[in-house]
């Protein structure tokens, strides 16, 4: 039997179970590689971005350096946020030190969801994934056990067979909850990295703008 027929050809249990862990899978991996690939662009357009706006002479230059060289739009945001001018609300209550704060807290967070998108599911993957796969293996041994004693012949050769086939649906959701949890691991280093960076710029933007406020 091979492995095709294994996984697809037994009852509907394990069919369900087998699809459910092949698009863990997939998902956990089209993840990984989307996002390692996003991450380190944007570790490069983060640094190349802030340290061209310092380098620039004035202000609207720098907006318009970074504007062209932020293309995952994690630098620029924070520049936009501090163009805007709140009236009319709450939001333009308190002086300018604390509006500047309100605008950047807020463009900082918008810019940390977007960074942090698909760890849910890489979470989701990695702490649920084995589970599924115990899941198939114990309907599996069951319904083993269920055929051999409707045989009314009991052999260890009838019983290593089916059960062995069994827990192949636990070695399944391992294979697939392990690559999950070190990706999450390791995109989440990358993220916490670039967060350093993006709130130590956002509080540089805050003294700056306060500096030339005076």
């Amino acid at each position: 039997m091979n492995a095709f027929d294994l996984l697809f050809h037994r009852d509907a249990v394990s069919g369900v179970v087998a699809v459910l862990l092949l698009l863990m899978s997939v998902g956990s991996w089209v993840v990984l590689l989307w996002k390692g690939w996003l991450l380190q662009r944007a570790a490069q357009d983060v640094r190349r971005s802030t340290q061209a706006f310092w380098q620039s002479g004035t202000w609207s230059d720098g907006l318009a350096v970074v504007r062209a060289m932020d293309r995952e739009q994690l630098v620029f945001p924070l520049l936009e946020a501090t163009q805007v001018k709140p009236a009319g609300n709450l939001a333009a209550a308190g002086d300018r030190s604390q509006q500047l704060t309100r605008v950047l807290r807020d463009a900082l967070h918008a810019v940390i969801r977007k960074l942090q998108a698909g760890q849910v599911l890489l979470a989701t993957v990695g702490s649920t994934a084995p589970f599924v796969g115990l899941l198939g293996t114990v309907w599996g041994i069951y319904h083993a056990l269920l055929g051999i004693a409707g045989a009314g012949q009991i052999s260890i050769e009838k019983i290593s067979g089916p059960v062995g086939e069994s827990l192949i649906m636990t070695a399944a959701g391992l294979a697939v909850a392990i690559p999950a949890v070190l990706g999450y691991n390791i995109l989440g280093r990358m993220i916490g990295r670039l967060e350093v960076d993006l709130e130590g710029f956002a509080r540089d933007l805050l003294e700056l703008q306060l500096t030339q406020a005076e």
